[in-house]
């Protein structure tokens, strides 16, 4: 169970922030003092902390300094009374996770827990691979390592690369489909690094607006835009000596790439608003599902930044060119579903494996081990049988016929009668899901092709959300061009 530090001097808000923040899956300890606090960093070794700046034995930056002695990989939240103190942002200069103003929004407070813990997961976890069965830990070992599985010939080249790379200081391009496992080979390679006792963090670059992405890799000044309060540290400078993650970098702004290109170049940037120079040493790992060759030929991603970041490439197989590995994944899955849900499934059925051989897994691992999660839940006994699995992993009756390159299908209101009635009659659940995701198939496209695959158009035209529409683009597997058209390896 992880583990959440608190230090402040108010009895209050100890008691207040306790009782708030601990759950069945998260303890939270507290101390009064920068002392007792930092004895507790010592002893009982916890997964984040969040650091009142004003304590009555010690300075907030001297007590920032002394854990980050202990731990440099240690997520530290700054909190503080006074918003005008430079001290929280020394602090986050010197690599503090974020720093929030008393009185404390406690929604925000709790995402920035939740983020915190997550960094702390990625950089202290071990991502190991595991490449025989001696080598798999058992669940509820204390030492559970977040393994890499497989075996097979791809694989083994993955872990090779990895082995390549991890120990000299240059730059890494991830490329792979969603699901594949891009952030677990990230974290193996930093963690095998000479920077992994040193900060590591990672953003996710198409799950911020493309307004405030800037702003979060290069931090601004305040006045800087309109919500621009106060002066922000951005995470190139806050974590400086060490390690950043960039995933999904595809979905840069032109700008950004501009700024991430001098970066790489010479260290240097400037905070939005700013023109103070700053100098930091970070080594940069990005990761994209995107074919980056295809956008920097279409002028999307620039073609210097690509050579940039790519001095180093590892391509991630997708699940279904990886199939030896199925049942090794499907045993580990089962073993940390068991230790999670309380489930007792000791052997999987033949049927079962049947059933899982024949999916064509568009969301690779990641949909995987969702399925293997979803079935033990249902499951009833010690064998997993092949009815707990979900209906996506299910032969379904076809409701349209699927596009290729020069077709995007038509929409036979009939076909969908049918595909209804004989769903129903089988009881099968998730109906909605299935025909929806059917839909989908040839609405995207004949949408995506109408404005020369704009997707800011396209999805103005469908009424939905950008990252939407990306999500549905990956998970059907379409390819966005000048004009859009199905994946021709990609099997759905």
């Amino acid at each position: 169970m992880p583990k959440l530090l608190i230090i402040d001097d108010e009895p209050n808000l100890l008691y207040s922030l306790k009782k708030s923040l601990q759950t069945d899956t998260l303890e939270v300890i507290t101390a009064a003092t920068a002392e007792r606090g930092i004895a507790a960093v010592r002893k009982q070794k916890p997964d984040a902390v969040i650091l009142d700046l004003r304590l009555p034995d010690m300075s907030g930056l001297e007590t920032f300094d002394a854990i980050h002695r202990i731990d440099a990989r240690l997520p530290v939240i700054i909190i503080t009374a006074f918003s005008t103190t430079e001290t929280a942002i020394k602090a986050t200069k010197r690599g503090a996770f974020e720093y929030l103003l008393k009185p404390v929004e406690f929604e925000r407070l709790l995402t920035t827990v939740d983020r915190a813990l997550e960094t702390s997961h990625m950089s202290r976890v071990p991502a190991v691979f595991s490449l025989d069965d001696d080598n798999i830990a058992e669940p509820d070992s204390e030492n559970t390592a977040d393994l890499i599985v497989g075996r097979s010939e791809s694989m083994q080249e993955v872990y090779k690369a990895i082995g390549q790379v991890a120990g000299q200081d240059v730059n890494v391009l991830i490329l792979g489909e969603s699901g594949t496992g891009k952030e677990m080979v990230a974290r193996a390679i930093f963690q095998h690094s000479h920077r992994s006792q040193g900060p590591f963090l990672a953003i996710n670059c198409a799950a911020l607006p493309e307004s405030l992405l800037e702003s979060e890799l290069f931090g601004h000044e305040k006045g800087s835009f309109t919500g621009a309060d106060k002066r922000r540290i951005g995470k190139f400078e806050q974590v400086n000596g060490g390690t950043i993650f960039l995933d999904e970098i595809g979905d840069m702004t032109p700008a950004t790439q501009s700024k991430i290109l001098r970066l790489l170049q010479n260290g240097t940037f400037e905070r939005v608003g700013s023109n103070e120079t700053i100098q930091v040493d970070v080594r940069v790992i990005a990761a994209t599902n995107r074919d980056l060759e295809a956008h920097v030929k279409a002028g999307d991603f620039r073609e210097d930044l690509f050579y940039r970041l790519r001095v180093f490439l590892i391509e991630l197989p997708a699940l279904r060119d990886r199939r030896d590995d199925l049942r090794h994944l499907v045993e580990h899955f089962v073993r940390l579903g068991n230790r999670e849900l309380g489930k007792n499934v000791s052997s999987i059925s033949t049927e079962t494996m049947d059933r899982i051989a024949q999916h064509s897994w568009p969301g690779n691992v990641r949909e995987l081990q969702s399925a293997i999660k979803y079935a033990l839940v249902r499951n009833v006994g010690d064998i997993l049988v092949a009815n707990s699995l979900p209906a996506s992993c299910v032969s379904m009756p076809e409701l349209v016929q699927e596009p290729d390159s020069d077709s995007t299908g038509t929409l036979d209101l009939e076909s969908i009668r049918s595909c209804v009635a004989e769903l129903l009659e089988k009881s099968q659940p998730e109906i909605y899901y299935h025909l929806h995701n059917e839909v989908d198939r040839i609405l995207l496209p004949a949408v995506l092709n109408e404005v020369d695959g704009n997707q800011a158009q396209a999805s103005e035209l469908l009424g939905i959300a950008r990252s939407t529409l990306r999500s549905k683009i990956s998970d059907l597997g379409l390819t966005v061009k000048k004009g859009v058209a199905p994946d021709s390896n990609r099997k759905m």
